[in-house]
């Protein structure tokens, strides 16, 4: 039977899991997390308990949630790699997902993105979908939280438009630069998800910030709140993902998958819906200038250390 104060969070050490479960200990529950990690520095010390994700035990896996009341899902992959793979993702996100319902889990709150589709040509936004139909299938209640851009202090693009708006005379975007963006703050996602844990109710909520951008407009908030105000010129997708390439070999990371340049041109990081955060971008990023973009934030090297 499920502890109403026992709660599971996937990749507590990480990003928008750490927030997840910084909220949740502030709230008085007992928390664990499920992580690739297991070895990884707990910033949490011994408030919180970390088994491996033992995807491919799922009795195990379905054994470290026994007495789990939610469970919140972030785990994803950003990219195809050779370490890592959409693919994986899916099916070890089924499999937790079963693991949970067969350990007597009674909610799930889980991370997706804008703009899901079964139909979609990216296999990003088509495994979303996918999960997002497997999580409904499994009977739990269920919260599906669908962000677009997650930003803070441990946020990747945000940080390396900035880092390269510090670094280069110029920038670059992909055509005009007029589709849109919605940032939501990663504690205002956490708040949200900790809101829905406490609900029984099966929600879907768009989890967006108060402000919409055009890409273009999101790099010139940028550059006006680190004082580096650089001209913006339009590029073709192709040229843009090149020179990402040759960036990429320099920093040792993958700047930006083709897939994404075509997400964020169809407008697949925008959705017409009320926004579920309450920070906005545009000031955190003027109290955050000084740090901001200083050094550059490695998709990469994240997952190699763990």
């Amino acid at each position: 039977m499920a502890d109403a104060n026992i709660h599971a969070v996937t990749g507590a050490f990480g990003y928008s899991g750490k927030y997840i479960a910084q909220r949740l200990l502030d709230a008085g529950h007992n928390v664990v997390t499920l992580t690739n990690s297991v070895g990884r520095p707990n910033p949490f010390g011994e408030r919180i308990r970390a088994f491996p994700f033992d995807f491919d035990q799922p009795d195990r896996l379905a054994e470290h949630l026994e007495g789990v009341s939610v469970l919140y899902n972030t785990y994803w992959v950003r990219f195809n790699h050779r370490l890592f793979k959409h693919a994986d993702a899916v099916r070890n996100t089924r499999t937790l997902f079963e693991a949970a319902r067969r350990a007597g889990v009674e909610r799930i709150v889980h991370v997706s993105i804008t703009n899901p589709s079964e139909d979609s040509p990216l296999e990003y936004f088509r495994g979303k979908a996918t999960l997002e139909k497997a999580l409904a299938a499994t009977g739990v209640s269920h919260a599906i939280l669908r962000p677009a851009i997650l930003f803070g202090k441990e946020d990747i693009l945000i940080n390396n438009i900035a880092w390269t708006l510090r670094r280069l005379p110029v920038f670059g975007v992909f055509g005009d630069g007029r589709y849109r963006v919605q940032p939501i703050y990663v504690d205002d996602l956490a708040a949200l998800a900790v809101e829905q844990g406490a609900s029984r109710v099966n929600a879907i909520i768009n989890a967006i910030g108060p402000e919409t951008f055009s890409y273009r407009e999101l790099v010139e908030c940028i550059g006006r709140a680190i004082g580096k105000r650089r001209p913006i010129v339009s590029t073709p997708p192709w040229f843009g993902y090149a020179a990402s390439r040759i960036v990429g070999k320099l920093v040792g990371d993958v700047v930006v998958t083709r897939d994404e340049i075509r997400g964020l041109m169809a407008g697949l990081l925008a959705v017409d819906a009320p926004p579920a955060g309450t920070t906005s971008l545009t000031q955190w990023a003027k109290a955050n200038a000084e740090t901001l973009g200083r050094s550059y934030a490695s998709e990469l090297a994240r997952r190699k250390r763990r």
